[in-house]
């Protein structure tokens, strides 16, 4: 069975750090593209940021480009979101994403196959 498992949401100050973690259980990340989502209350879900499997490229919401880095680490099964300089609009529900295809061409044009439950970022002072 297919699980993904995000972690590392929490409060913190405008100009603060998170790091959030996806970790799969029963999927194998580094084969497929991955993607961050998020959802702030009455807004729709929007993509934050994409990695591919086929070369490793990224993008990245023009929303957050500058501010927060996606990675992988094919040992540990997971794939990162490095989120700095925190901003209050950056306040959602961030939800980790698999796809069954390679490229982040594909994630964004077919939609994500698995989803994770989401974990809760709050930037507020």
């Amino acid at each position: 069975q297919v699980q993904l498992v995000e972690s590392g949401g929490g409060l913190v100050q405008p100009g603060g750090s998170l790091r959030l973690s996806c970790a799969a259980s029963g999927f194998t990340l580094d084969y497929y593209a991955i993607g961050w989502f998020r959802q702030a209350p009455g807004k729709e879900r929007e993509g934050v940021s994409c990695i591919s499997s086929s070369d490793g490229s990224t993008d990245y919401a023009d929303s957050v480009k500058g501010r927060f880095t996606i990675s992988r680490d094919n040992a540990k099964n997971t794939v990162t979101l490095q989120m700095n300089s925190l901003k209050p609009e950056d306040t959602a529900v961030y939800y980790c994403a698999a796809s069954r295809e390679t490229t982040c061409v594909a994630l964004h044009n077919l939609g994500p196959y698995y989803w994770g439950q989401g974990t809760q970022v709050t930037v507020s002072s």
